[in-house]
Protein backbone atom coordinates (compact mmCIF):
# COMPACT_ATOMS: atom_id res chain seq x y z
CA UNK A 1 0.00 0.00 0.00
CA UNK A 2 1.75 3.74 1.08
CA UNK A 3 3.74 5.26 -1.35
CA UNK A 4 2.87 2.55 -4.12
CA UNK A 5 -0.57 4.52 -5.07
CA UNK A 6 -1.46 1.14 -5.79
CA UNK A 7 -4.93 -0.11 -3.68
CA UNK A 8 -5.57 -3.78 -3.76
CA UNK A 9 -7.90 -5.86 -2.22
CA UNK A 10 -7.70 -7.79 0.71
CA UNK A 11 -9.09 -11.24 0.96
CA UNK A 12 -7.98 -14.61 2.90
CA UNK A 13 -5.74 -12.69 5.20
CA UNK A 14 -3.56 -11.36 1.89
CA UNK A 15 -3.86 -8.47 -0.09
CA UNK A 16 -4.65 -9.44 -4.26
CA UNK A 17 -5.43 -7.81 -7.32
CA UNK A 18 -8.49 -8.39 -9.03
CA UNK A 19 -8.74 -11.83 -11.02
CA UNK A 20 -8.97 -10.13 -14.31
CA UNK A 21 -6.14 -7.90 -13.40
CA UNK A 22 -8.68 -4.73 -14.09
CA UNK A 23 -7.77 -1.61 -12.19
CA UNK A 24 -9.48 1.80 -12.27
CA UNK A 25 -8.36 5.91 -11.17
CA UNK A 26 -8.87 6.63 -7.62
CA UNK A 27 -9.42 10.48 -7.98
CA UNK A 28 -8.69 13.30 -6.13
CA UNK A 29 -11.97 15.27 -6.28
CA UNK A 30 -10.34 18.90 -4.67
CA UNK A 31 -8.64 18.90 -8.17
CA UNK A 32 -10.40 16.26 -10.29
CA UNK A 33 -7.01 14.25 -10.89
CA UNK A 34 -6.14 10.69 -10.46
CA UNK A 35 -3.83 10.43 -7.48
CA UNK A 36 -3.44 6.22 -8.19
CA UNK A 37 -5.08 2.82 -9.03
CA UNK A 38 -7.17 0.66 -7.32
CA UNK A 39 -8.01 -3.08 -8.28
CA UNK A 40 -11.56 -3.09 -9.69
CA UNK A 41 -12.95 -6.10 -8.27
CA UNK A 42 -15.56 -8.09 -10.15
CA UNK A 43 -18.11 -10.67 -8.78
CA UNK A 44 -15.51 -13.73 -9.49
CA UNK A 45 -13.11 -11.59 -6.59
CA UNK A 46 -16.94 -11.73 -4.38
CA UNK A 47 -17.02 -14.94 -4.36
CA UNK A 48 -13.55 -16.07 -3.34
CA UNK A 49 -14.27 -13.41 0.04
CA UNK A 50 -17.81 -15.21 0.59
CA UNK A 51 -15.69 -18.55 0.45
CA UNK A 52 -13.19 -17.49 2.93
CA UNK A 53 -15.83 -15.83 5.10
CA UNK A 54 -17.75 -19.08 5.05
CA UNK A 55 -14.51 -21.19 5.58
CA UNK A 56 -13.51 -18.91 8.75
CA UNK A 57 -16.76 -18.38 10.51
CA UNK A 58 -16.92 -21.91 12.24
CA UNK A 59 -13.56 -21.15 13.63
CA UNK A 60 -14.23 -17.46 14.49
CA UNK A 61 -17.04 -18.39 16.20
CA UNK A 62 -15.50 -20.58 18.45
CA UNK A 63 -12.86 -17.56 19.66
CA UNK A 64 -13.69 -16.68 23.22
CA UNK A 65 -16.04 -13.39 22.90
CA UNK A 66 -13.17 -11.93 25.21
CA UNK A 67 -10.43 -12.53 22.97
CA UNK A 68 -12.94 -11.16 20.03
CA UNK A 69 -12.95 -7.84 21.99
CA UNK A 70 -9.40 -7.87 22.35
CA UNK A 71 -8.72 -8.23 18.87
CA UNK A 72 -11.28 -5.18 18.24
CA UNK A 73 -9.43 -3.00 20.82
CA UNK A 74 -6.08 -4.10 18.76
CA UNK A 75 -7.75 -2.58 16.12
CA UNK A 76 -8.55 0.91 17.79
CA UNK A 77 -5.17 1.12 19.09
CA UNK A 78 -3.38 0.53 15.93
CA UNK A 79 -5.79 3.16 14.61
CA UNK A 80 -4.89 5.90 16.57
CA UNK A 81 -1.41 5.19 15.69
CA UNK A 82 -1.89 5.67 12.00
CA UNK A 83 -4.08 8.73 12.59
CA UNK A 84 -2.04 11.24 10.87
CA UNK A 85 -1.94 8.86 7.50
CA UNK A 86 -5.45 8.41 7.84
CA UNK A 87 -6.10 11.91 8.10
CA UNK A 88 -3.32 12.67 4.96
CA UNK A 89 -5.70 9.83 2.67
CA UNK A 90 -8.93 11.79 3.67
CA UNK A 91 -7.98 14.73 2.41
CA UNK A 92 -6.41 13.26 -0.57
CA UNK A 93 -9.56 11.32 -1.54
CA UNK A 94 -12.39 12.86 -0.13
CA UNK A 95 -10.86 16.34 -0.53
CA UNK A 96 -11.88 16.67 3.53
CA UNK A 97 -10.04 19.87 4.74
CA UNK A 98 -6.66 17.93 6.46
CA UNK A 99 -6.35 20.37 9.24
CA UNK A 100 -10.04 19.89 10.19
CA UNK A 101 -12.71 17.71 9.14
CA UNK A 102 -10.24 14.90 7.75
CA UNK A 103 -8.46 15.42 11.51
CA UNK A 104 -11.53 15.17 13.25
CA UNK A 105 -12.72 11.90 11.30
CA UNK A 106 -8.96 10.27 11.51
CA UNK A 107 -9.77 11.26 15.55
CA UNK A 108 -13.10 9.58 15.69
CA UNK A 109 -12.38 6.24 13.53
CA UNK A 110 -11.33 4.02 16.66
CA UNK A 111 -14.32 4.79 18.46
CA UNK A 112 -16.70 2.20 17.51
CA UNK A 113 -14.34 -0.42 17.56
CA UNK A 114 -14.03 0.20 21.23
CA UNK A 115 -17.38 0.68 22.31
CA UNK A 116 -18.44 -2.64 20.28
CA UNK A 117 -15.55 -4.63 22.12
CA UNK A 118 -16.93 -2.64 25.97
CA UNK A 119 -20.48 -3.36 24.98
CA UNK A 120 -20.62 -7.01 23.58
CA UNK A 121 -19.58 -8.48 27.00
CA UNK A 122 -22.43 -6.95 28.78
CA UNK A 123 -25.34 -7.73 26.10
CA UNK A 124 -26.56 -10.77 27.99
CA UNK A 125 -29.38 -12.84 27.50
CA UNK A 126 -32.08 -13.71 29.53
CA UNK A 127 -34.14 -16.17 31.20
CA UNK A 128 -38.17 -16.28 30.85
CA UNK A 129 -41.24 -17.52 32.25
CA UNK A 130 -43.27 -19.73 31.27
CA UNK A 131 -46.94 -21.21 31.91
CA UNK A 132 -45.48 -24.83 32.13
CA UNK A 133 -44.01 -25.14 35.24
CA UNK A 134 -41.78 -27.88 34.39
CA UNK A 135 -39.71 -25.70 32.11
CA UNK A 136 -37.01 -24.01 31.96
CA UNK A 137 -36.61 -20.94 28.80
CA UNK A 138 -33.24 -19.25 28.47
CA UNK A 139 -31.87 -17.12 25.00
CA UNK A 140 -28.44 -16.23 24.22
CA UNK A 141 -27.29 -14.54 21.20
CA UNK A 142 -24.85 -16.30 18.71
CA UNK A 143 -23.36 -14.99 14.78
CA UNK A 144 -25.36 -14.88 11.98
CA UNK A 145 -22.68 -16.09 10.07
CA UNK A 146 -21.47 -14.18 7.01
CA UNK A 147 -22.26 -10.21 7.17
CA UNK A 148 -21.89 -8.30 3.92
CA UNK A 149 -20.90 -4.60 4.94
CA UNK A 150 -21.72 -2.12 2.87
CA UNK A 151 -19.80 1.70 3.04
CA UNK A 152 -20.67 5.07 1.67
CA UNK A 153 -17.60 7.62 0.64
CA UNK A 154 -18.58 10.50 2.55
CA UNK A 155 -17.30 8.74 6.25
CA UNK A 156 -15.11 6.34 5.04
CA UNK A 157 -13.27 5.89 8.18
CA UNK A 158 -16.40 5.82 10.58
CA UNK A 159 -18.53 4.59 9.20
CA UNK A 160 -17.28 0.80 8.48
CA UNK A 161 -16.90 1.12 12.04
CA UNK A 162 -20.56 1.09 12.67
CA UNK A 163 -20.78 -2.38 11.16
CA UNK A 164 -17.02 -4.37 11.17
CA UNK A 165 -16.40 -3.97 14.71
CA UNK A 166 -20.13 -5.19 16.00
CA UNK A 167 -20.04 -7.77 13.42
CA UNK A 168 -16.52 -9.55 14.35
CA UNK A 169 -17.43 -9.53 18.71
CA UNK A 170 -20.06 -11.16 17.86
CA UNK A 171 -18.55 -14.09 16.13
CA UNK A 172 -19.86 -13.36 12.55
CA UNK A 173 -17.31 -12.75 9.30
CA UNK A 174 -17.29 -9.88 6.91
CA UNK A 175 -16.75 -9.19 3.18
CA UNK A 176 -16.45 -5.12 3.07
CA UNK A 177 -17.72 -3.39 -0.30
CA UNK A 178 -16.43 0.14 0.08
CA UNK A 179 -17.42 3.07 -2.08
CA UNK A 180 -15.21 2.67 -5.32
CA UNK A 181 -14.23 6.31 -4.69
CA UNK A 182 -13.24 5.32 -1.11
CA UNK A 183 -11.00 2.88 -1.93
CA UNK A 184 -7.47 4.18 -0.42
CA UNK A 185 -9.07 4.83 2.70
CA UNK A 186 -10.60 1.62 2.73
CA UNK A 187 -7.33 -0.09 2.34
CA UNK A 188 -5.40 1.98 5.15
CA UNK A 189 -7.78 0.78 7.46
CA UNK A 190 -7.48 -3.01 6.43
CA UNK A 191 -3.82 -2.58 7.10
CA UNK A 192 -4.63 -1.41 10.66
CA UNK A 193 -6.89 -4.92 11.06
CA UNK A 194 -4.13 -7.17 9.21
CA UNK A 195 -1.50 -5.33 11.60
CA UNK A 196 -3.89 -6.37 14.95
CA UNK A 197 -3.42 -10.27 13.45
CA UNK A 198 -7.40 -10.51 13.05
CA UNK A 199 -7.49 -14.18 11.56
CA UNK A 200 -7.52 -14.88 7.77
CA UNK A 201 -11.38 -14.46 6.46
CA UNK A 202 -12.43 -13.10 9.21
CA UNK A 203 -12.47 -9.61 7.46
CA UNK A 204 -12.05 -9.52 3.94
CA UNK A 205 -12.10 -6.41 1.55
CA UNK A 206 -13.58 -6.02 -2.21
CA UNK A 207 -13.21 -3.18 -4.18
CA UNK A 208 -15.22 -2.77 -7.16
CA UNK A 209 -18.69 -1.09 -8.50
CA UNK A 210 -21.88 -2.22 -6.46
CA UNK A 211 -23.90 -2.99 -9.05
CA UNK A 212 -21.16 -6.19 -9.58
CA UNK A 213 -19.17 -6.22 -6.31
CA UNK A 214 -22.38 -5.38 -3.57
CA UNK A 215 -24.77 -7.01 -5.88
CA UNK A 216 -23.32 -10.49 -5.79
CA UNK A 217 -22.43 -9.93 -1.81
CA UNK A 218 -25.97 -9.24 -1.41
CA UNK A 219 -27.59 -12.11 -3.64
CA UNK A 220 -25.18 -14.84 -2.84
CA UNK A 221 -26.98 -17.63 -0.67
CA UNK A 222 -23.50 -18.15 1.20
CA UNK A 223 -23.90 -14.41 2.84
CA UNK A 224 -26.16 -14.13 5.65
CA UNK A 225 -27.06 -10.95 6.68
CA UNK A 226 -26.24 -7.68 5.00
CA UNK A 227 -25.78 -3.58 6.40
CA UNK A 228 -25.77 -0.78 4.28
CA UNK A 229 -24.64 3.31 4.79
CA UNK A 230 -26.43 4.38 1.68
CA UNK A 231 -29.44 5.67 -0.41
CA UNK A 232 -33.06 4.61 -0.21
CA UNK A 233 -32.55 3.83 -3.87
CA UNK A 234 -30.07 1.70 -3.35
CA UNK A 235 -31.71 -0.17 -0.23
CA UNK A 236 -34.99 -0.71 -2.50
CA UNK A 237 -32.41 -3.07 -4.82
CA UNK A 238 -30.44 -4.80 -2.30
CA UNK A 239 -33.71 -5.39 -1.06
CA UNK A 240 -34.65 -6.93 -3.84
CA UNK A 241 -32.03 -9.39 -3.71
CA UNK A 242 -31.42 -9.91 -0.15
CA UNK A 243 -34.66 -11.56 -0.13
CA UNK A 244 -35.48 -12.98 3.73
CA UNK A 245 -31.71 -12.02 4.80
CA UNK A 246 -32.09 -9.62 7.95
CA UNK A 247 -30.81 -6.04 6.19
CA UNK A 248 -29.88 -2.95 8.48
CA UNK A 249 -30.21 0.32 6.58
CA UNK A 250 -29.04 3.70 7.73
CA UNK A 251 -30.31 5.57 4.41
CA UNK A 252 -31.05 9.22 3.38
CA UNK A 253 -32.36 11.72 5.26
CA UNK A 254 -34.08 15.26 4.18
CA UNK A 255 -34.19 16.39 7.64
CA UNK A 256 -36.54 20.17 8.73
CA UNK A 257 -35.23 22.43 10.95
CA UNK A 258 -38.10 24.14 12.01
CA UNK A 259 -37.50 27.90 13.53
CA UNK A 260 -40.30 29.47 15.62
CA UNK A 261 -41.24 33.14 16.05
CA UNK A 262 -39.55 32.68 20.15
CA UNK A 263 -35.92 32.24 18.96
CA UNK A 264 -33.21 34.90 17.98
CA UNK A 265 -32.14 33.89 14.65
CA UNK A 266 -28.77 35.87 15.49
CA UNK A 267 -27.77 33.23 18.16
CA UNK A 268 -29.03 29.50 15.89
CA UNK A 269 -27.32 30.91 12.65
CA UNK A 270 -24.28 28.95 13.55
CA UNK A 271 -25.80 26.29 14.42
CA UNK A 272 -28.06 25.96 11.69
CA UNK A 273 -24.73 26.86 9.11
CA UNK A 274 -23.21 24.00 10.73
CA UNK A 275 -26.35 21.71 9.84
CA UNK A 276 -25.79 22.96 6.31
CA UNK A 277 -22.63 23.39 5.51
CA UNK A 278 -20.36 20.66 7.09
CA UNK A 279 -18.14 18.39 5.58
CA UNK A 280 -19.86 20.11 2.10
CA UNK A 281 -23.18 19.07 3.06
CA UNK A 282 -22.29 15.36 2.91
CA UNK A 283 -24.00 14.13 5.49
CA UNK A 284 -27.17 12.32 5.92
CA UNK A 285 -28.17 14.11 9.10
CA UNK A 286 -27.34 17.67 7.50
CA UNK A 287 -30.04 19.96 7.29
CA UNK A 288 -32.08 19.81 3.77
CA UNK A 289 -35.04 22.27 4.32
CA UNK A 290 -35.14 25.38 6.61
CA UNK A 291 -38.75 26.24 7.66
CA UNK A 292 -38.76 29.36 9.32
CA UNK A 293 -41.86 31.64 11.06
CA UNK A 294 -42.79 34.55 8.71
CA UNK A 295 -41.72 37.58 10.99
CA UNK A 296 -37.79 36.04 11.17
CA UNK A 297 -37.39 34.80 7.74
CA UNK A 298 -35.19 38.30 6.59
CA UNK A 299 -33.73 37.94 9.65
CA UNK A 300 -32.08 34.54 9.41
CA UNK A 301 -31.72 34.82 5.91
CA UNK A 302 -29.50 37.75 6.41
CA UNK A 303 -27.84 35.80 9.34
CA UNK A 304 -26.83 32.55 7.32
CA UNK A 305 -25.48 34.61 4.31
CA UNK A 306 -22.81 36.27 6.79
CA UNK A 307 -22.42 33.11 8.49
CA UNK A 308 -21.82 31.60 4.65
CA UNK A 309 -19.23 33.56 4.66
CA UNK A 310 -17.02 31.45 7.46
CA UNK A 311 -17.22 28.33 5.35
CA UNK A 312 -13.85 28.84 3.14
CA UNK A 313 -13.71 26.39 0.50
CA UNK A 314 -10.51 25.69 -1.57
CA UNK A 315 -7.51 23.30 -1.23
CA UNK A 316 -8.03 21.15 1.44
CA UNK A 317 -4.67 21.13 2.87
CA UNK A 318 -4.80 25.20 3.33
CA UNK A 319 -5.02 25.15 6.80
CA UNK A 320 -7.66 27.91 6.17
CA UNK A 321 -10.29 25.86 4.35
CA UNK A 322 -12.99 24.78 5.91
CA UNK A 323 -15.10 23.13 3.38
CA UNK A 324 -13.70 20.88 0.52
CA UNK A 325 -15.57 19.62 -2.79
CA UNK A 326 -18.23 17.47 -3.48
CA UNK A 327 -16.92 13.90 -4.01
CA UNK A 328 -17.56 13.62 -7.65
CA UNK A 329 -19.17 14.96 -10.65
CA UNK A 330 -22.49 13.89 -10.54
CA UNK A 331 -22.59 14.91 -7.00
CA UNK A 332 -21.82 18.47 -7.83
CA UNK A 333 -24.38 18.46 -10.74
CA UNK A 334 -27.27 17.02 -8.25
CA UNK A 335 -26.58 19.95 -6.50
CA UNK A 336 -26.79 22.52 -9.21
CA UNK A 337 -29.94 20.64 -10.72
CA UNK A 338 -31.97 21.21 -7.09
CA UNK A 339 -31.09 25.13 -7.09
CA UNK A 340 -32.03 25.40 -10.61
CA UNK A 341 -35.21 23.66 -10.12
CA UNK A 342 -35.71 25.95 -6.96
CA UNK A 343 -35.08 28.90 -9.24
CA UNK A 344 -37.38 27.46 -11.56
CA UNK A 345 -40.12 27.82 -9.24
CA UNK A 346 -39.37 31.06 -7.67
CA UNK A 347 -36.81 31.10 -5.11
CA UNK A 348 -33.90 33.69 -4.71
CA UNK A 349 -30.48 32.62 -4.58
CA UNK A 350 -28.80 34.98 -1.50
CA UNK A 351 -26.08 34.02 -2.03
CA UNK A 352 -23.89 31.37 -3.86
CA UNK A 353 -25.84 28.75 -5.83
CA UNK A 354 -22.27 28.52 -8.70
CA UNK A 355 -19.34 26.44 -9.14
CA UNK A 356 -16.37 28.26 -8.52
CA UNK A 357 -14.08 28.97 -11.37
CA UNK A 358 -10.93 26.60 -9.68
CA UNK A 359 -10.55 22.57 -10.51
CA UNK A 360 -12.10 20.20 -8.44
CA UNK A 361 -15.63 19.05 -7.73
CA UNK A 362 -16.58 22.06 -5.64
CA UNK A 363 -19.54 23.85 -5.36
CA UNK A 364 -20.37 27.28 -2.79
CA UNK A 365 -22.04 27.66 0.34
CA UNK A 366 -25.39 28.45 -1.39
CA UNK A 367 -28.44 29.80 1.30
CA UNK A 368 -31.67 29.62 -0.99
CA UNK A 369 -34.90 31.41 -0.31
CA UNK A 370 -38.50 31.02 -0.71
CA UNK A 371 -38.15 27.84 -2.28
CA UNK A 372 -41.56 26.02 -2.60
CA UNK A 373 -43.75 22.87 -1.83
CA UNK A 374 -42.98 21.10 -4.55
CA UNK A 375 -39.23 21.71 -5.36
CA UNK A 376 -36.59 18.99 -5.78
CA UNK A 377 -34.89 20.72 -2.37
CA UNK A 378 -38.08 20.21 -0.53
CA UNK A 379 -38.71 16.40 -2.06
CA UNK A 380 -35.30 14.45 -1.47
CA UNK A 381 -32.15 14.72 -0.78
CA UNK A 382 -29.71 17.31 -2.32
CA UNK A 383 -26.58 16.29 -0.37
CA UNK A 384 -24.80 19.55 -0.91
CA UNK A 385 -23.91 22.93 1.09
CA UNK A 386 -27.00 24.83 0.45
CA UNK A 387 -29.51 26.38 3.33
CA UNK A 388 -32.79 26.56 1.80
CA UNK A 389 -35.09 28.56 3.15
CA UNK A 390 -38.73 28.96 3.46
CA UNK A 391 -41.53 30.42 6.14
CA UNK A 392 -44.48 29.34 7.32
CA UNK A 393 -47.52 31.60 8.69
CA UNK A 394 -49.08 29.28 10.63
CA UNK A 395 -47.81 25.60 11.72
CA UNK A 396 -50.26 24.01 9.77
CA UNK A 397 -48.46 25.18 6.72
CA UNK A 398 -45.09 24.24 8.12
CA UNK A 399 -46.49 20.41 8.38
CA UNK A 400 -47.40 20.49 4.83
CA UNK A 401 -44.33 21.37 4.06
CA UNK A 402 -42.88 18.83 6.57
CA UNK A 403 -45.04 15.95 5.16
CA UNK A 404 -44.05 16.62 1.60
CA UNK A 405 -41.46 14.35 2.18
CA UNK A 406 -41.08 10.80 2.73
CA UNK A 407 -37.58 11.13 4.14
CA UNK A 408 -36.90 11.18 8.06
CA UNK A 409 -33.31 10.84 9.42
CA UNK A 410 -32.85 13.69 11.50
CA UNK A 411 -35.03 16.94 12.26
CA UNK A 412 -34.39 19.86 14.25
CA UNK A 413 -36.69 22.29 16.07
CA UNK A 414 -35.40 25.60 17.53
CA UNK A 415 -38.04 27.34 20.01
CA UNK A 416 -37.86 28.42 23.97
CA UNK A 417 -41.61 26.66 24.19
CA UNK A 418 -41.30 23.85 25.81
CA UNK A 419 -44.89 22.55 25.52
CA UNK A 420 -44.41 23.48 21.42
CA UNK A 421 -40.80 21.67 21.75
CA UNK A 422 -42.49 18.21 22.72
CA UNK A 423 -45.41 18.55 20.71
CA UNK A 424 -43.51 18.56 17.39
CA UNK A 425 -40.68 16.68 18.89
CA UNK A 426 -42.83 13.71 19.49
CA UNK A 427 -44.71 13.86 16.40
CA UNK A 428 -42.15 14.85 13.92
CA UNK A 429 -42.02 11.23 11.37
CA UNK A 430 -38.05 11.28 11.77
CA UNK A 431 -35.70 8.80 14.26
CA UNK A 432 -34.20 11.75 15.65
CA UNK A 433 -35.51 15.15 17.14
CA UNK A 434 -33.01 18.07 18.29
CA UNK A 435 -34.37 20.65 20.15
CA UNK A 436 -32.39 23.59 19.99
CA UNK A 437 -28.81 22.54 18.05
CA UNK A 438 -27.32 21.39 15.05
CA UNK A 439 -28.74 18.20 13.48
CA UNK A 440 -25.07 16.21 13.62
CA UNK A 441 -24.99 15.03 16.82
CA UNK A 442 -24.61 11.66 17.45
CA UNK A 443 -22.62 9.16 19.13
CA UNK A 444 -21.40 5.71 18.56
CA UNK A 445 -23.61 4.09 21.36
CA UNK A 446 -26.65 5.80 20.92
CA UNK A 447 -29.03 4.15 18.21
CA UNK A 448 -29.82 5.99 15.19
CA UNK A 449 -31.55 5.71 12.25
CA UNK A 450 -35.32 6.40 10.22
CA UNK A 451 -38.51 4.91 10.79
CA UNK A 452 -40.60 2.43 9.19
CA UNK A 453 -43.08 4.97 7.92
CA UNK A 454 -40.12 6.72 5.90
CA UNK A 455 -37.56 6.15 3.55
CA UNK A 456 -34.62 6.71 5.62
CA UNK A 457 -33.68 3.23 7.01
CA UNK A 458 -34.49 -0.31 8.76
CA UNK A 459 -33.16 -1.17 11.77
CA UNK A 460 -31.10 0.71 14.26
CA UNK A 461 -26.90 1.54 13.95
CA UNK A 462 -25.35 2.41 17.67
CA UNK A 463 -23.91 0.23 20.52
CA UNK A 464 -26.02 -2.46 21.62
CA UNK A 465 -28.49 -2.10 18.58
CA UNK A 466 -26.12 -3.11 16.02
CA UNK A 467 -24.74 -6.38 18.43
CA UNK A 468 -28.87 -7.01 18.16
CA UNK A 469 -28.53 -7.35 14.44
CA UNK A 470 -25.34 -9.01 14.04
CA UNK A 471 -26.81 -11.69 16.47
CA UNK A 472 -29.95 -14.29 16.18
CA UNK A 473 -31.48 -14.75 19.35
CA UNK A 474 -31.18 -18.47 20.08
CA UNK A 475 -33.71 -20.23 22.26
CA UNK A 476 -33.10 -23.22 24.59
CA UNK A 477 -36.19 -24.76 26.26
CA UNK A 478 -34.70 -27.59 29.47
CA UNK A 479 -37.65 -29.88 30.89
CA UNK A 480 -36.95 -30.44 34.57
CA UNK A 481 -40.09 -32.18 35.99
CA UNK A 482 -40.83 -36.20 33.84
CA UNK A 483 -40.90 -36.16 30.55
CA UNK A 484 -44.95 -36.37 30.82
CA UNK A 485 -44.98 -33.61 32.91
CA UNK A 486 -46.61 -30.55 30.81
CA UNK A 487 -48.13 -32.51 28.55
CA UNK A 488 -51.54 -31.36 27.48
CA UNK A 489 -54.35 -32.89 28.46
CA UNK A 490 -55.67 -35.94 25.87
CA UNK A 491 -59.18 -35.93 24.84
CA UNK A 492 -61.40 -38.75 26.85
CA UNK A 493 -58.34 -38.92 29.39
Amino acid sequence: MGDSAEYLMYVDGGWRRAVSGATYDAIDPARGAPFGKVARGSRDDAQLAIHAANRARDTWGKVSLWERCDYARRVADIRDQHKEELADILCTELGKPRHGEAKMEADEASQPWRIAAEQAKYFEGHTKPAADPSKRVLTFWRPRGVVAALTPWNFPAAIPGEYLPFAMVMGNTVVWSPAPTAAATACKLMECIHEAGVPAGVVNLVLGPGNEVGDELVASRDTHAVGMTGSPQTAQVIASRAGVKPCLFELGGNGPIIVFPDVDPAEIAASIGFACFFAAGQVCSSGGRILVAERLQRDLTDALVEESKRWIHGDPWDPNVVMGPQNNLQSVNKVAAHVADAVTKGARIAVGGHRPDHPGFFYEPTVLENYTLDSLINREETFGPVAPITSFSNEDEAWRYVNACDLGLVSAIFTRDVERAWRWAEQLNTGMTIVNDWTHFWEHHLPFGGLASNRSGIGRIGGRHTLEFMSDLKIIVFNVGRPSEGLPPMAGR
